[in-house]
């Protein structure tokens, strides 16, 4: 199983929020949690509202630990995920080859950019480095964005119309970090976010 999923994200949101949930499970039973893992992502990510999933594995206390991350397009969305017997159906299945059971939690979703550990004890990375992606992110975007857009804003007086132009702009720029690029990209810098850099003790 590779160390992250990513599935396709859909369109369309009003209040995006995550459902995050940790499994850790029993030795010698990975391989049919595994194979449980694939049926519940397919399955979840064919419910109304689903806007994406990203699984991640560490360790935890000597067994695997999977973190996943479950993007809604609200919070009735989510929560009716959560309450449908399907689901509750599959937990049940589940529940006899987890360590500690199903544990939840809900987040709105850029909470989730720089906290996506596997192990609950570890502190989020500093706000600098926080804040160093974060511009990595948005500032090609801010320099890109309006030039995409300038030959399209000038076919029409009202796309023109700066409230408009930067409305369309800001739009754009607020989807792509949030769906595309943030949650890559802290992936990406993941090992460097997670490294301490605290001074050691001589």
């Amino acid at each position: 199983m590779p160390e992250a999923n990513h599935a396709a994200v859909k369109p369309g949101f009003d209040e995006i929020v995550t459902l995050i949930i940790k499994h850790r499970v029993k030795a010698g039973f990975e391989a049919p949690y595994e194979a449980w893992l694939r049926n519940i992502v397919t399955i979840a990510g064919q419910q109304e509202g689903h806007l994406g999933v990203d699984v991640m594995r560490g360790k935890n206390a000597g067994l695997d630990m999977y973190t996943c991350v479950l993007r809604f397009c609200s919070t009735d969305a989510m929560q009716h995920w959560l309450d449908s017997p399907q689901r509750l159906e599959l937990v049940n299945e589940a529940t006899p080859m987890l360590a500690d059971g199903d544990q939840t939690e809900v987040n709105p979703v850029n909470e989730f950019w720089f906290s996506p550990t596997v192990d609950a004890a570890s502190p989020p990375p500093p706000r600098w480095k926080q804040a160093v992606v974060t511009l990595l992110v948005i500032l090609p975007h801010t320099l890109l964005v309006p030039l995409l857009w300038g030959p399209l804003l000038k076919l029409n007086p009202i796309l023109s119309n700066y409230v408009v132009a930067t409305f369309l702009i800001t739009v754009t720029i607020v989807v792509s970090v949030v769906y595309l690029f943030m949650p890559r990209a802290t992936r990406l810098f993941a090992p460097w976010l997670s490294h301490s850099t605290q001074p050691k003790e001589t």
